[in-house]
Formats: C-alpha cells, sequence, structure tokens
C-alpha cells in the first residue's frame, strides 16, 4: 500500500479507486473508481454513452483515526460499550447516544480541520463557485460497507446542500459519529466485525439540484426474484433520501437489459407512485432542507421520462459490467442543468448470495379477508401478532414473531427488525430502507400500503403474504401456508420440451428459474382482468359514455392517460412484455383474449357491450370475436400490444394463439385482421426457398389451439394457414364428449383420457408431424394423470405445458416415462 496515500486526510475522486476502501471506505472508493474509469471513456455497449458522476473528495480513514486519537475517544468507547447485549434495545439506545455525544462534544485537531477548508475551497475554484455558493452532500462512507459479501446499505447517516466551512465541519463530525449508530453497532455485533478495525471517511460531493428535479435508486437485477436480466428503477420528485428511507412510494420501472444493448426501447413495466412528498433546499432555518408537498399534477406524472429512464438503464448495465456483479446504485437529475448523476453505486448483496440451484416457494393454503395491501418484498410468507411503533419510544415493547406495522421504518430499528416476522409499512417501495433491510433478514415486508397503521391493530393475528405476485396482503387471522423447497442440482430434463403456463406477469420472474423451455401458454385474461380491468370497447367509446358511475371508474383508473386507448394498449404491452422477458429467449405463446361473454361483462362497462348467452362457454368467444364488427377495434389494440412488446422492446420471442377457432374459414379472417392491424405472419416453411433467410424473424408464428374436434378433423385445412398445434385439453374433452365443464352434475362422466379424447390426440399429433407442424399441450392432465403423460410421450408429443406449481414433479415423472420407453 502506498504508504504517503494511506496517511493522507483529503484524497480526491480522481486519486482512489475501488482497492481503497481501507482508506476511504466504500462509498467514496466505488464514486473514485465510476469518475475514473466510467465518466471519461464511451462505453463499447452503449457507443456514446459516458456515466456522470459529482466530483469531489474524500475526508479519509486516516483523518477519522486521527480525530479519534486526538481526542482520546478510543478507551471511552470501548468502556461505554463494554457489557453491550444488542437484544436489549434500551441499553443499545443509551449506549449508542452517549458514544456519538463523545464524538459531537470533540473538537477538530487544527491541522486537520486546516486540509479540510483548503479543499472545500480548491472544490468551489475547480468548480468556479464561491464558499458561500458551493452547495456539498456530505456521505458517510464506512471501510467495511458496501463489500461483496456484507451490506451496510443505510448504516450512515448523509447530509445535504452544505456550505460553508463551519456547517461542513459539522457535518463530517456527524459523519464520523454515524459510525456508532445504534443500528451500525448492532450490525457489527451481529456480523462480529470489530467496533476499531472499522473506520469512517466521509465524501465531500459537489450536490446534484435534484430537488427541482428527480432522484432515486437503480438496481442491475430484479430485487424481488434474482433474475438478472432486469434494471429495476424507483423515482420520486426532490432530494433522493425520501425514496432511500422510504418516506415516499416512488414511481417503478422496469427495463430489459438483453434487448436494451441491442438498441431496442426496452422498458418492460412502468408503475405510477404515490409520491406526496418531497425535499428540497430550505431557503431559511436551521436545517438545509425541508419537507414540502408534492402538487396533485406531480403526483400524477411520471418523474422520468422513458428518454431518462433508458439512459439511466444504460449507465446502470455499464456500471454492472466494469465491476462484473449485480449493482445497487443512487442517481439524482438536476432539474437545473437538466443532466443526470450517478452519487452512489455498492454491489448487491442479498439476491447476488443465493444459491440458485435451490428453489424455496412459499405458498398459501388457505386464504381470509385482506385487510390492507401494498408492494410485496420477498416472495415469503409470515404470521404473527401485529405491534403498531410510532417512534423509537415504543421499541422495547416490541417481541420476537410480531409483526412490525409502521409508517417507514426507521435505520436505528434494524434490532426490532431482526426479530420480525414481517413488516408492512403505510409508505416506501422496493428500494426504501424497510424493503432493503428485510431481503438481507430473509423476511416478508410489503410496503406502501398507505393506510395499514389504521387498518392493523396492535395485539391482531395477521398473516403478511408476499408469495402471491407484486402486490403484498396482509390477511386477517393466522393462516396455513407450506414451504416447498425444490434441490436442482442433479436435475435432468427429458427430451420432450417442458414449457409453462404464464399468466401473473408479476411471478413469471420467479417461475422461470424453474426448469422449462419457453411458455406454451401466456394467457392475456389475467393481465386484462387483474391490471386493466376495463372492458376495451368502454375505453374506445370513452367520448361517449352516458353512465357517470362508469365514467368515475374509468378516470380514477386511467390517472395520467389523457387518451383512454392508449392506457389499454400500454398496460397490457407492459403485461405481455414481462412474460416474454422473463423466458427470453425461449418462445413464448400468447393466446389472444379467450373471455367468455359473461366474463367480460364482469369488466368496467362491460355490461353495455356483453350479450347474455344461455352457455358463454360455446357461445361467443375466441375467433369469432375478432372479426365481427361489434369487437375487431378492440381486437386491434391486442394486435397493437403485441407489435410494441416484439418490434419496440424487441421481444422477438414472443409468438401468438388463436382460441376457440371453429372453422379455416375464421382462422382466415383472424389472419386477415392481423395482417390489417400490422402483425405480419411468419414465412411459410414451403416459401423458404423463395425468401432470404433473414426476413424470417420478421414475422410472427400464429399457433392455433387445438380444443375443437373440428380441428382435428380438419387438421389440413387448419395446418395449410396456421404454424403449430396446441391442445387445450379441457376444451376438448367437453366437446367430444359433450359435456358442460362448468357443471358438476356431469363432471364425472369423463377427463383427458377417455379413448375418445386420446384418439382424437393421436390423429393430430401423427398428421400434424406428417404435414410439418409441432403439436403441444396445456393444461393438468400430464400432472394429475401419469398414464396420460406417458400416452403423450409414447406419441412424440413436441411439449408439454405445466403450471408452475406443477413443473418439477411432473417434469420428474415424465423423465422417468423416457427412461422406461427408452426414449
Amino acid at each position: 500500500m502506498d504508504k504517503a496515500k494511506s496517511e493522507r486526510f483529503i484524497l480526491w475522486f480522481d486519486e482512489i479507486t475501488k482497492a481503497d476502501i481501507p482508506l476511504v471506505g466504500g462509498k467514496n472508493a466505488n464514486l473514485g473508481e465510476m469518475y475514473q474509469n466510467l465518466t471519461k471513456t464511451s462505453s463499447k455497449t452503449f457507443p456514446g454513452e459516458k456515466i456522470a458522476v459529482p466530483y469531489g473528495f474524500s475526508v479519509t480513514a486516516a483523518a477519522y483515526r486521527y480525530f479519534i486519537s486526538a481526542n482520546k475517544l478510543d478507551q471511552e468507547i470501548k468502556d461505554i460499550l463494554s457489557g453491550l447485549d444488542t437484544k436489549n434495545i434500551r441499553q443499545l439506545e443509551d449506549k449508542g447516544q452517549a458514544v456519538r455525544q463523545a464524538i459531537l462534544q470533540a473538537a477538530f485537531p487544527k491541522d486537520l480541520q486546516e486540509e479540510i477548508f483548503a479543499a472545500y475551497a480548491s472544490l468551489g475554484k475547480k468548480l468556479k463557485l464561491s464558499a458561500s455558493a458551493l452547495d456539498v452532500a456530505v456521505r458517510s462512507s464506512a471501510t467495511a460497507e458496501d463489500l461483496a459479501d456484507a451490506s451496510f446499505a443505510g448504516q450512515q447517516e448523509s447530509y445535504l446542500n452544505i456550505r460553508g466551512n463551519h456547517a461542513l465541519l459539522d457535518a463530517i463530525k456527524k459523519c464520523f459519529a454515524s459510525l456508532f449508530t445504534n443500528r451500525a453497532i448492532s450490525y457489527r455485533v451481529d456480523q462480529k466485525f470489530d467496533h476499531f478495525q472499522v473506520a469512517l471517511s466521509a465524501a465531500v460531493q459537489k450536490m446534484v439540484r435534484s430537488d427541482q428535479g428527480s432522484s432515486g435508486v437503480m438496481f442491475t437485477l430484479d430485487t424481488e426474484s434474482g433474475f438478472k436480466d432486469m434494471v429495476l428503477i424507483n423515482a420520486a420528485w426532490g432530494l433522493g433520501e425520501f425514496v432511500v428511507k422510504g418516506v415516499v412510494t416512488p414511481d417503478e420501472y422496469k427495463v430489459f437489459k438483453p434487448t436494451l444493448k441491442q438498441g431496442f426501447k426496452a422498458i418492460i413495466s412502468k408503475r405510477l407512485g404515490s409520491k406526496e412528498k418531497k425535499l428540497i433546499y430550505a431557503s431559511e432555518g436551521m436545517s438545509p432542507t425541508k419537507e414540502v408537498s408534492v402538487a396533485e399534477i406531480d403526483r400524477h406524472t411520471f418523474a422520468l421520462s422513458e428518454e431518462r429512464i433508458l439512459r439511466l438503464a444504460k449507465w446502470g448495465a455499464i456500471i454492472e459490467e466494469h465491476y462484473k456483479r449485480p449493482m445497487d446504485i443512487e442517481w439524482a437529475f438536476d432539474g437545473v442543468t437538466k443532466e443526470m448523476f450517478i452519487v452512489q453505486a455498492r454491489p448487491e448483496t442479498v439476491q447476488a448470495r443465493r444459491d440458485v440451484r435451490v428453489l424455496e416457494e412459499f405458498v398459501m393454503e388457505e386464504r381470509g379477508k385482506v385487510l390492507v395491501q401494498g408492494t410485496a418484498v420477498g416472495a415469503k410468507i409470515g404470521a404473527g401478532k401485529a405491534r403498531y411503533i410510532k417512534d423509537a419510544t415504543q421499541l422495547d415493547e416490541f417481541k420476537p414473531g410480531e409483526v412490525l406495522v409502521t409508517e417507514i421504518t426507521d435505520p436505528d430499528w434494524e434490532p426490532i427488525m431482526k426479530i420480525a416476522s414481517a413488516i408492512v409499512t403505510n409508505a416506501g417501495g422496493r428500494t426504501s430502507h424497510a424493503a432493503i433491510v428485510s431481503r438481507e433478514l430473509g423476511i416478508p415486508a410489503v410496503v406502501g400500503c398507505g393506510n395499514a397503521t389504521t387498518v392493523v391493530k396492535t395485539g391482531q393475528p395477521v398473516t403478511v403474504s408476499c408469495a402471491e405476485g407484486e402486490v403484498g396482503k396482509i390477511y386477517e387471522g393466522l393462516l396455513k401456508f407450506k414451504i416447498n423447497k425444490h434441490d436442482l442440482t442433479n436435475f435432468q430434463a427429458p427430451k420432450v420440451a417442458i414449457k409453462m403456463i404464464a399468466a401473473d406477469p408479476e411471478l413469471a420472474f420467479t417461475h422461470c428459474f424453474l426448469p422449462n423451455k419457453g411458455v406454451g401458454l401466456a394467457r392475456e385474461e389475467f393481465i386484462i382482468s387483474n391490471f386493466i380491468k376495463i372492458h376495451p370497447n368502454a375505453l374506445i367509446d370513452y367520448n361517449k359514455l352516458e353512465d357517470k358511475k362508469i365514467i368515475e371508474q374509468i378516470d380514477e383508473l386511467t390517472i395520467g392517460y389523457e387518451n383512454k386507448v392508449e392506457y389499454y394498449v400500454e398496460k397490457l404491452s407492459y403485461g405481455i412484455a414481462q412474460l416474454a422477458a422473463a423466458f427470453y429467449p425461449h418462445d413464448v405463446l400468447l393466446r389472444f383474449s379467450d373471455f367468455k361473454t359473461n366474463e367480460y361483462a364482469n369488466l368496467i362497462g362491460g355490461k353495455l357491450y356483453e350479450p347474455e348467452e344461455e352457455n358463454p362457454m360455446i357461445g361467443w368467444r375466441g375467433a369469432s370475436r375478432y372479426y365481427d364488427p361489434k369487437f375487431e377495434q378492440a381486437f386491434s389494440l391486442e394486435v397493437a400490444a403485441v407489435k410494441r412488446v416484439r418490434e419496440e422492446m424487441g421481444l422477438w420471442n414472443l409468438n401468438v394463439m388463436v382460441p376457440f377457432c371453429r372453422t379455416p374459414e375464421e382462422g382466415k379472417q383472424v389472419l386477415d385482421r392481423l395482417k390489417k392491424y400490422g402483425l405480419t405472419k411468419r414465412i411459410n416453411k414451403k416459401d423458404l426457398a423463395k425468401k432470404k433467410s433473414g426476413e424470417l424473424t420478421e414475422g410472427v408464428e400464429v399457433w392455433v389451439m387445438a380444443e375443437i374436434p373440428s380441428n382435428i378433423l380438419m387438421v389440413e385445412d387448419f395446418a395449410a394457414i396456421f404454424d403449430g398445434f396446441s391442445i387445450g385439453s379441457n376444451d376438448l374433452t367437453q366437446l367430444t364428449l359433450g359435456l358442460d365443464r362448468d357443471s358438476k352434475l356431469v363432471a364425472h362422466i369423463g377427463n383427458e383420457k377417455n379413448k375418445a379424447v386420446l384418439v382424437l390426440i393421436h390423429n393430430l399429433i401423427k398428421k400434424a408431424h406428417s404435414l410439418g407442424l409441432k403439436v403441444g399441450i396445456c393444461g393438468q392432465g400430464p400432472s394429475d394423470f401419469p398414464d396420460f403423460a406417458e400416452f403423450l410421450v409414447k406419441e412424440g408429443i413436441d411439449s408439454i405445458s405445466l403450471n408452475p406449481d406443477t413443473v418439477l414433479k411432473a417434469t420428474i415423472k415424465i423423465k422417468e416415462v423416457e427412461d422406461r420407453l427408452g426414449k
């Protein structure tokens, strides 16, 4: 180690790298690393892109040790902390307060003080700003934080909009004292770090005027599932502390890295946060910052434009490539200069340590009344008696195994968070303090609930479920749940392609870790009913609607969308995109909407457009709707969403499927509509010799559901216009045997194993293969009936699509069948 460098009290960002953590701490080391390596050279992956880091300097660990030694604080701190029991919250608070007070009352040695003043003046000269105008952020940077195997995120403090020598010294001293916050003391004890083997450095960095812009946090993977092909961005108005601490519920954006790197507009999800408050500069008073309310119009406006989302995502990918690992990054957008900056970066430590060979799956076995819901953090379930904690004075009331309910978590509360079975907060997003700490502790958290502290009562038994998608639910009572563990260490896939049945985009990034070859059935209906909730015709006819209640419901859901049709297309495209991205580059086969009339009627405004049918199961559904003048325009919105996912987001692995197509003539009508609305069908195989191979990726494969006997009896005619067949075994069974599958009175008569159904499946596979087309099947049959799975393997089925909860069990059975048959 360079002795002269190691003893210096001030080191500038262009003098330090990630190797200098012992000298300047993790935060400073990473700022220097990025400043030196990523701000000056254009990225090879994204030509022309260079990240921006505000310039500054580090008050080093050597300066901290000199300050402690000169004030003879070493022994005093040891004496105060002797006999500490971190589980005794009151004792931890008292001892922590005593240590911090001792540091704050100490004075800076004169030579150290003068060096800090000189560096501050030098920074002003470099930036051409006077001392009164030079606003800086002073951030704590511990020498044991932000390591690859230990997360000290949020352990120490940051101070914003610091101006002048006196305020700068005060902020640096507060940073020194923050090495001994209650949470930092507790964390070091639990992680077996010696208090005096850790030192504190302070970053002094030019402020970004995000008080007049926006700021937030970015992860280069999905924080919940560990899916590594995503950049997750949270954004809110004002200075970034409110996002980090979870004071506000921010916007959330997801960007898909593989197609971003190919030059596509790869935003696959945008979710508006409530953003009720923001932190800005204070022009008067003791504090340099103040909290203000956000204007109504800004609450309903995304804090980042799509152009800035994509730029940030590129920067995240550049930083990740440089460090060769997933990263946790803080960013700020300057509302004055309109420039974007990276202000912090550290290795992501929770998902990076996860063993992907072992899948742990939490499953609710019963459900009850939902008291409140918010954003799910960690795909787990926890249960216990709730306890509302309003402030630090109540911490010693919290008991092990209780569910912590609060407005936001304070970093000093980590000692009680460690003994909680779950955490529930009114505010915050996936990158808030509560979310980060709960992930590290391995407990579920539901953040951004809004009113949890008024709905959930202290002492009330509750079950907190984060295992049902992105929406976390707090159920009344202690409900049953189970934990399934799957060890994939010696897993061997069968020869038949095992695919997934997918519906919920929010669960896709978890389910994609299961062994699979893509998605054989992606259902649109779930996206429409759970995320859109409005009948497409009601959005098309919005300006003609007269029912005030329907108009109010639509207005509430479509806040921020002047164009109501765009709401439908965008929401649908984001849902589809997440399914396609999760399983990329494997094929994802999307079935166009297959609601029956009674199901469409249940959507907002649906009763205005849907007829009443005696038997909707065999009524106006599937293909017959798509070319009907009463629904064709609505179908065009589905096509527009698919086009957007494929052509704008670059997810060419997305193909489509037509359900309930009764005749080849209907199939041709649907294909005509696809062409009319700009979705080009993939080139037919027999025409390949006449075409350039490069044109193949331009078209979409269009499959047909084989669920009506006519699909199989006229297989040659359907094969002439479609690219493949997917057996819908439930409908095929009911229509072959004349059953109403919704009727319990006749349900016992037959299932997929009925000989008539097996004959049809045999004929379809044999004939389709002779015509060069593939056949898949989707449904529970292969999972429920091992002999049915054996039949399909014998017949040479190309793929079997299964629900996520049965994939591993069924795959093992299918592999056993193949081995037994010598396949």
